[in-house]
């Protein structure tokens, strides 16, 4: 059963944010990767080469497309660098996912980078 975006979660991706993304290899061992995504509807895009470990998903993919041109990396690109992604080729492609899941959670502490913590 897939479900709509969470009105929490929707602005994180689509936000320059970097997404973890869990696999599984062949034998079975989990792979986890820091990944860019973009957002088409309630779908999650992630673009790569067929040639990596990330494009062996399976399950909640509901389509595989071929981005030999990044017509789809290229605005994932610009809203992570500003730049069109640099590599092109026949091994481009991205899977849309449907999400089944989705949830956001806030610790309750702020960052005071060069505070010192209490003995």
């Amino acid at each position: 059963m897939t479900i709509a975006l969470p009105d929490d979660v929707r602005p994180l991706l689509e936000a320059p944010n970097y997404v973890h993304l869990s696999t599984l290899r062949a034998d079975g061992r989990p792979r986890n990767h820091v990944v860019w995504v973009g957002l088409e509807g309630d779908r999650v895009l992630i673009c790569t080469s067929d040639w990596t470990w990330k494009a062996a998903l399976q399950g909640r993919v509901v389509e595989e497309r071929p981005d030999e041109g990044c017509r789809l990396m290229d605005p994932i690109s610009i809203k992570y660098t500003g730049a069109p992604f640099p590599s092109r080729g026949p091994d481009r492609v991205c899977f849309v996912i449907a999400v089944e899941k989705a949830a956001q959670h806030t610790l309750n502490f702020v960052h005071l980078p060069g505070a010192v913590a209490p003995h």
